[in-house]
């Protein structure tokens, strides 16, 4: 399940599913661009639960950090475990997009007390 986590003003976090796979990658990439093209110019995912990415989920990633990157907004990922980190760094992705240890690093200066959890999922039933 892909859940937004904070959304404020062009600011949204999206914890991502423990696994991003060939099974949810698209599904996910597309619950992303769909918050970019409502207005989110910064996208925080927080990898904090994944415990599963394979090439798929990389390449939304990639995807998504392009299409934000097209629009003068940013991609940042945060949390992710450092066995991922080192896969990350080994695809040379860490000059592409780097990983913050933190959400809150991530927001980078952003106040995200002042942002609402809002528990909004993304799933379509």
């Amino acid at each position: 399940m892909l859940r937004v986590r904070v959304r404020h003003a062009d600011t949204t976090v999206v914890r991502l599913p423990s696994e991003v796979d060939h099974e949810n990658a698209s599904d996910i990439g597309a619950r992303c661009q769909e918050l970019i093209e409502e207005g989110c110019a910064t996208l925080v995912l927080d990898a904090s639960d994944v415990q599963y990415l394979d090439s798929s989920g990389v390449s939304v990633i990639v995807a998504l950090s392009s299409a934000l990157d097209s629009r003068a907004g940013a991609l940042r990922l945060a949390a992710l475990s450092d066995h991922y980190q080192q896969v990350w760094r080994i695809l040379g992705l860490d000059t592409l997009l780097p990983v913050f240890p933190t959400v809150g690093a991530a927001l980078d200066g952003h106040d995200a007390r002042a942002c609402a959890d809002t528990g909004e999922s993304l799933d379509r039933a």
